[in-house]
Order: C-alpha cells, then structure tokens, then sequence
C-alpha cells in the first residue's frame, strides 16, 4: 500500500504545541509522509515552536500582518491552502482546535473534497461568543471533520449529542506528549531574573489576555494580584504579558512597582511549560494552561465565567474563579494557607492524558485508512 500523505495545518503557537509531537509522530510512521503547513497567524512565537520541536515547514503562507482580523485570516488562508492542496495532493488533512487558522483551513479542505482530521475535538462552553471566535470555529469544524479526535470522554459525549458524521476517538491531549520534550529539571530561562529567584519563596505563574476579559473584568484580575501581591510579600508572581495594548495597558497599569510582581514579555513553550514546574499555583484565563499545569500537579485558578474544559474542574485540579476580585483573592489566599486544600487540587488524577495521545492518534489513522486491522482502544480516565 503507497504512503499516505497526512498534512497538519496550523498557524498559531497553541496549535504548534499541540500539534508539533503529532507531526513527529506521523515522521515516524513508515506508513505516511507527514507534511506540515503553516499559516504563520502568529509569526515570531510560531518559529520559536517549530524550533523547540525540530520541525520544518513543508508550505508557509505567512499571512500575518498588522492589524489582522478574522475576515483577513480567514481570506488569506482559504486562498493560499487552495494552493497548497492542489500542489500537494493530502489524502487527510490534520487541523487542531479552535483557531480562525483551524477554521480557515478545514474549509478550505472540504472544498477540496479532502477529508480532515480534528485534533482536540469536541469541547463546549454552548455560548456562541464566549470564548469568541473559538466556540463557533471549533463547532464550525466538527460539522466538516471525518475523524474527530477527542481528548475526553466528556468531548467525546459532546459530540455524538451533536450527531456529527465521522469517526470519534477518544485520545487524550496531545498537550501532555509536548511536555515530555519541554520539561527539565535543569533547564535555563533566558531571563536571567527567573534563574535567580530564590527557590524557598512560592511562585504564582500568572496569565491574562482574553479578550472576553477585555475592560473592568481585566482590571478587576489586576486589583486581585496587585492584593495578593501586598498581602504575602513573600510571594513571586511572574507574568508573561500579552503583546496587545490593551493587556499591556491594563498590566502595567495594574501591577507596575510591586516588588514581587514579574512583568515579563511572552515567553516560548518551553520556557512556560518550566517556569509551572516551578511553581506553587498557576492564575490565568487561558485555556492551554488548564490541561498543563495539572499534569505538572499544579493546581490551577481559572479567571473566566465559564470553560471549555470542565474536565478539570471536575476532577479537581482545576477551580472556576471568575473576574470578581475578591473570589480571586479569597481563592488564591486558600491555596495558600489551607495545606490540605492546596493538597487535593495538586495531586488530583490529571484528565487530559498519559503522553500517549499522538501514538492513539496514529493509529486512528491507520485504522481509517485500513492500515491497522482494530480500531485503537479509547483513553478513559
């Protein structure tokens, strides 16, 4: 049987995270030929990923500018994966998540009559514009998906509710592969400040950015930490700040001249995945950072009204907060003096995976293809 020819399209560094163990994955398989192609919606922290991994970009459309917006990213991407696929020629094409790129990039596919193939399928908030885009992008890509592969059995429920066509797999998150490549024990930041931290004093990894939380909700986070900052000076809390001018003004404005308060620009995924190693608790908005920091046994603060990822809240590593300022310091101010509070979120049963969602993944492949004579056994927590 000739190779098949699986290409992974993605733009963003939370998809080439996800996305980039999967592709060494599929390298690895004598059975495809494993192309990726980029989109490069986000260009420098994209490149970072890519070399973190060891990975090349077989097409890159390079449709970042200023001032992007959906409709430009979406234009942009349909017509240059036309391009793509028809010099190429995929038999499946690989998208992740709930990006614009993910969108752009499975409808693109179908047009083609190419099937695809949805990685970290299946997660819900039901609230079209919250987290916006990303709610409607990935409901938009499980109606065109043939193989849809699910990090949960949660995810997967969603799903067969919805009635989509295709297959469903249930895999785990790649996310928990990635770290086995990121995460060292003697690993360096290239911020010298970090490495000279004092170990003894409890670090909070902190991040903010939605644009959900754009406004009053965003600086109510900020007053919390300016708070929780005050109150136990014998705190770090390090945060890696957003580059839109809206966070950055909100940031700055919130939190400049705390002496245990970090402002630092973006860091790389390997320098985020190390720095919750590090850490006694992770604050953020995001949604990455909720499958992450679990499997480092760190228990995290979720700064949103609701999430997609209920699994962990469910399973205790994880605790809806909100953006009122005061559950966010009564929640943060727990964890710190509560030892056996602190205790079960951080040892609770991580749900998003084992490490080994690419070689489910693969083999899920295979099986569609008729490669593998049983169809791969479902990951169940």
């Amino acid at each position: 049987m000739d190779k098949k020819k699986i290409m992974s399209v993605f733009g963003t560094r939370p998809e080439a995270i996800k996305m980039a163990p999967l592709v060494r994955a599929l390298e690895e398989d004598g059975r495809f030929t494993s192309l990726c192609c980029l989109t490069g919606q986000h260009r420098e922290m994209l490149d970072c990923v890519m070399e973190i991994f060891r990975l090349h970009a077989d097409y890159d459309l390079n449709i970042m500018e200023k001032n992007q917006t959906l409709s430009t990213i979406t234009t942009k991407t349909l017509l240059g994966m036309e391009k793509v696929i028809a010099e190429a020629k995929p038999d499946l094409i690989l998208v992740h998540g709930d990006t614009t790129t993910t969108f752009a990039g499975a409808l693109s596919a179908f047009y083609q009559k190419v099937p695809v193939g949805h990685v970290e399928a299946g997660l819900r908030t039901f609230d079209k514009y919250s987290p916006y885009p990303e709610e409607m992008n990935r409901n938009l890509v499980g109606k065109i998906a043939q193989l849809h592969f699910a990090p949960t059995r949660a995810n997967a429920e969603n799903l067969r509710r919805e009635q989509l066509m295709g297959e469903i797999f249930i895999t785990g998150n790649t996310v928990i592969d990635a770290m086995k490549t990121t995460v060292a024990s003697s690993f360096r930041f290239s911020d010298e400040r970090i490495n000279q931290l004092d170990p003894t004093r409890r670090l909070i990894v902190m991040t903010c950015h939605r644009r959900e939380n754009y406004g009053e909700p965003m600086a109510a986070i900020m007053r919390a930490v300016r708070r929780i900052a005050l109150d136990n000076p014998d705190l770090i809390v390090i945060y890696p700040v957003h580059l839109s001018p809206v966070v950055q003004k909100a940031a700055h404005e919130g939190l400049d001249g705390l002496d245990n308060v970090l402002l630092i620009d973006p860091i790389d995924v390997e320098q985020m995945h190390n720095l919750m190693a590090r850490s006694y608790l992770v604050l953020t908005d995001s949604g990455g950072l909720q499958e992450e920091a679990p499997a480092l046994g760190k228990p995290v603060l979720v700064m949103r009204r609701e999430t997609e990822r209920p699994e962990a809240i469910h399973a205790g590593t994880a605790k809806l907060v909100g953006v009122d300022e005061q559950a966010i310091v009564d929640a943060v101010e727990k964890l710190l003096n509560d030892q056996n509070a602190y205790s079960q979120m951080a040892h609770a049963v991580n749900p998003y995976g084992d490490g080994n969602a690419c070689s489910r993944i693969v083999r899920a492949i295979a099986w569609s293809f008729g490669m593998e004579p049983e169809r791969p056994q479902d990951f169940i927590v």
